[in-house]
């Protein structure tokens, strides 16, 4: 094993991949080509790529978790995207990472566990696969999360307004909505899916991108039926982004600068879990979308991405 922050680069015939162990982040994707898919991570508006959300996704009430009766502190997201992952695995095109228990982390989450990650490229697809393994005496409670960050543009020529973001199926519902100090809050938001706002009745499956649609924070559906999405413009080459494991999807980015510029990048995030709602005073066992390993299981939860048209 090692703990170097060197990139790990892995790659296939159609894309290639670095990920940082410091919070087994993917930081990199491109095409053949050699353009890259993902955010140049701009410090004007975010320096995140991809981050792995876990223990919890979001923030939580007062910035702490409730745990048989005790207080502990935790961070927006968890802590696993602020540690450095041992490297277990690599490959031409295969890389695992992994993070275990430690002093730190029982600081804020008291339960043994390892937490790995992997990654594989084939073809013109990359698969990412989260391992949640509970190695203590009682249940695991957790919540988990992917925040890939995709160029926006994509970059083959297309404007940033002709991107869109269309969904495997009709989403009728409504959106979660978020209070400013980034709680759920208690009333919903509109769809602005372009089916929803022309009054169909059963919904609409495409998103049209434009800044003004994260004025009020991410885009969140709790719970999501499609188990896909596709992102790009009309024409061109698009990312096709499956999330089988995760019944909540949030698409989010920065809001645009003063002078008008816009952020070049958008998360679309697959999410087992949601922030705390506004006021909840609750065990971490009672959050939204906790889930729990029985001891001597795991969990296992994935996401790809797939170029196609290139």
């Amino acid at each position: 094993m090692t703990t170097q922050r060197q990139m790990i680069e892995i790659a296939g015939d159609q894309l290639s991949a670095a990920i940082n162990p410091y919070g087994a982040e993917l930081t990199h994707l491109r095409d053949a080509g050699g353009r890259n898919l993902m955010t140049d991570a701009d410090p004007a508006f975010w320096t995140g790529h991809a981050p792995i959300l876990f223990p919890v996704i979001g923030v939580t009430n007062g910035g702490v978790v409730r745990i048989g009766g005790r207080e502990y502190p935790m961070a927006k997201h968890g802590f696993a995207r602020h540690s450095l992952f041992d490297v277990v695995e690599t490959g031409p095109a295969r890389a695992v990472f992994a993070l275990a228990d430690s002093e730190a982390t029982r600081a804020s989450y008291p339960f043994a566990f390892r937490l790995e990650i992997g990654f594989a490229i084939a073809d013109a697809t990359i698969t990412l696969e989260a391992r949640i393994e509970n190695r203590g005496d009682g249940p695991l409670p957790a919540q988990f999360g992917f925040h890939p960050a995709f160029a926006w543009p994509l970059p083959y020529g297309e404007d940033r307004g002709a991107h869109r973001v269309t969904f495997e199926r009709h989403e009728p519902g409504e959106l979660r909505g978020i209070a400013p100090d980034g709680l759920i809050a208690p009333d919903y938001r509109a769809s602005p899916l372009s089916g929803a706002l022309s009054g169909r009745p059963d919904g609409g499956r495409e998103l049209l991108l434009a800044d003004a649609l994260f004025a009020n924070d991410a885009l969140v559906w709790d719970p999501i039926r499609s188990q896909s999405v596709t992102y790009g413009a009309a024409q061109g080459p698009v990312l096709h982004v499956r999330f089988p494991d995760t019944p909540r999807l949030g698409i989010w980015t920065k809001p645009a600068l003063p002078d008008g510029e816009g952020p070049r990048f958008v998360c679309i995030e697959p999410w087992h879990g949601i922030a705390d709602p506004e006021g909840f005073a609750g065990d971490f066992t009672q959050k939204p979308g906790v889930f729990e390993i029985a001891p001597g299981d795991e969990k296992r939860i994935g996401m790809s991405v797939t170029l196609v048209g290139a």
